[in-house]
């Protein structure tokens, strides 16, 4: 960090001068200093120790000695083992906190030339959006914010998947028992018209199947099968398939579906439009809700073809190989993963073909070397297996890879399931966190004097706000648990936190009758404690998201606008601000109140959450 150039320096010669001549490049690394001990930077000394030929506790003590006698910048120290801990001098802070006013400090960087894809949502066309997709898109949509703001040029997308058998199961349910209602008719949102179809479906299904397995016929297959699965706890479960695929009506209507699409049949392939259609239109409506928008959309019934010229190529270079039934495969054991199909015998694509071959079709489409996937951990392996495709195919963007990996997202009442109807859709959960948002608003009695369009206004950023920060705020990696109440509470690690010490801040401001915008005013020769921490903070802001830019990682920036938001509202509680002693004071205490609401507009900006100017 280019605030700490001085400092490094000047360790780098305390080393010379009072420990050992340093030989070639020695690198100075310096940590924040953990809240429980004194001071604000912290330099570890074990890397010294073999050449130093001294114990970690004198090297601290000689370097910090050295330091307090010749630094420009140490005012103090104290050594805790290994760590040197150092309090820098005020004259630092204010130097730091007048470079971070330039203008540019909290604006995005200078184009880098390279351009990224990143994929996120991929929805099916059969249900409407969910809490998981909600987590998917949040992850997706933030991480190409990060990659814009630090000067990549970010192309956003998304593969939907519209058709298939889940797809013909919602067309049959419509077919048979729809009586010709539409989401017009009606007055439900298409993607939810459409998705309580798959539901009904299920539903019908499960009665066919229980009076099958009532049957005279069905209880003989029935018996014989629970009788070779006798250790499995739910026999439905472990049968279900094969009924779908052998005994079942039903299974047989949506097969036969599935086949008329594929072949083409007008009236299957127009019913599959109008469907497809009210969800989209749904869907839409979800991402406007939520901010978020595609820079381009794939469709999987246009795509699913794509990768079997890839499969041909590959068997020419050796990359694959062929079996007697003529099913494609390639062996990946020696990567530490096992043989893949890629054909079929019959000569039909697998989702890895398609994924390989949309992956050629984005490269060609835009260019992209850096191509991120948004999807849920289950798919790791099937991810892992098509990195490693590309690799082998020799493809331009395989190096450039990633997956953006993420656990599911459960309810405190539990886990969610589609077919079952139990799923939490995305437009109610987001319509229970902006009612909660409103409860919470009505008790403290705030906003009574605004108009109802302005209350509504802001209880949307708050809700918005909250869902949004409670799941980025999480590690990807992580399975994680959505609690709607615990997600506006204003005194925890929540989204309606931060916006409140932003909200302040602008009431600070609507307060002041002195010129407080005005750079002109002279700084403080000392700074408390608090002061010296947001600025500490503020100088860090660089450096947390351009590691959120590397390692794909928005809860880092999450966790940062929180951190800073905690110790503005300690620093307001404890702080004089508009009662300061002097005017100058109140101008250096609001301008570095300014800079702070900057950081956190920008940061949460870049996680997709609006700040509000009241609460």
């Amino acid at each position: 960090m280019f605030f700490y150039k001085t400092l490094h320096e000047e360790i780098l010669r305390g080393i010379n001068e009072s420990l050992f001549a340093v030989e070639g490049n020695f690198d100075v690394i310096l940590n924040e200093t953990k809240k429980e001990f004194e001071g604000h930077v912290t330099f570890v000394v074990f890397p010294l120790v073999k050449q130093a030929g001294k114990s970690p506790e004198v090297i601290g003590e000689t370097l910090g000695n050295w330091l307090i006698n010749n630094s420009t910048i140490v005012e103090k120290y104290n050594v805790v083992k290994g760590f040197l801990n150092l309090s820098l001098k005020d004259s630092f802070w204010l130097e730091a906190f007048s470079k971070i006013q330039q203008k540019e400090y909290f604006s995005s960087r200078k184009p880098t030339g390279e351009k990224v894809l990143v994929e996120y949502s991929s929805p099916n066309t059969n249900k409407p959006l969910h809490l998981g997709h909600i987590r998917n898109i949040l992850l997706g949509w933030s991480v190409s914010k990060i990659l814009e703001f630090e000067g990549n040029e970010v192309v956003t997308t998304q593969v939907i998947n519209d058709r298939g058998i889940a797809i013909c199961k919602s067309m049959l349910a419509w077919k048979k028992w729809g009586e010709g209602k539409t989401p017009e008719t009606t007055g439900i949102k298409g993607d939810h018209f459409v998705g309580d179809f798959y539901v009904k479906f299920e539903q019908e299904f499960v009665k066919e199947y229980t009076a099958f397995s009532e049957s005279e016929e069905g209880g003989k297959i029935y018996l014989g099968q629970k009788k070779e699965n006798q250790e499995k706890t739910d026999f439905f479960k472990v049968f279900k398939n094969t009924y779908f695929n052998e005994f079942s009506p039903l299974g047989a209507e949506a097969r036969n579906m599935l086949l008329e699409w594929e072949a083409g049949a007008n009236d299957t392939i127009q019913l599959w439009k109008q469907m497809n259609g009210w969800v989209y239109e749904g869907f839409d409506t979800t991402y406007k809700t939520l901010g978020v928008s595609f820079d381009s959309v794939y469709y999987e019934s246009e795509t699913y073809i794509l990768g079997k010229k890839v499969v041909e190529e590959g068997l020419v270079k050796g990359v694959f190989y062929r079996l007697p039934d003529s099913s494609v495969w390639i062996d990946l054991e020696d990567a530490g993963m096992d043989k893949k199909i890629v054909l079929r015998s019959d000569g039909t694509s697998v989702y890895i073909t398609q994924d390989i071959g949309t992956a050629i079709k984005r490269y060609e489409d835009f260019g992209a070397k850096k191509m991120i996937y948004t999807v849920a951990d289950e798919q790791d392996y099937h991810f892992k297996v098509l990195f490693e495709i590309a690799k082998r195919l020799g493809e331009p963007f395989a190096d450039g890879l990633f997956h953006l990996s993420y656990g599911m997202v459960d309810l405190p009442t539990g886990k969610m399931k589609s077919r079952e109807g139990t799923v939490v859709d995305a437009d109610d959960l987001i319509a229970e966190v902006i009612s909660e948002a409103k409860l919470n608003a009505g008790e403290r009695g705030e906003l009574a004097h605004m108009t109802v369009e302005e209350q509504e206004n802001i209880f949307y950023k708050i809700g918005l706000g909250a869902i949004k920060f409670f799941i980025i705020k999480v590690q990807p990696q992580k399975r994680m648990i959505f609690d709607p109440k615990e997600s506006v509470d204003m005194q925890g690690a929540t989204g309606p936190y931060i916006q409140n010490a932003f909200v302040i801040i602008q009431s600070l401001f609507r307060k002041s009758d002195s010129a407080t915008q005005n750079k002109t005013f002279m700084l403080p020769e000392t700074l408390n404690e608090g002061e010296k921490t947001l600025i500490q903070l503020l100088m860090s802001f660089p450096e947390v998201i351009s590691n959120a830019a590397k390692q794909y990682e928005p809860s880092g920036v999450a966790n940062y606008a929180y951190t800073l938001a905690k110790e503005f509202h300690k620093y307001y509680h404890e702080t004089r601000i508009l009662s300061a002693e002097t005017a100058s004071l109140i101008d250096f205490r609001l301008s570095l109140s300014k800079e702070v609401a900057n950081a956190l507009q920008t940061s949460l900006n870049l996680l997709g959450i609006e700040m509000p100017d009241r609460m």
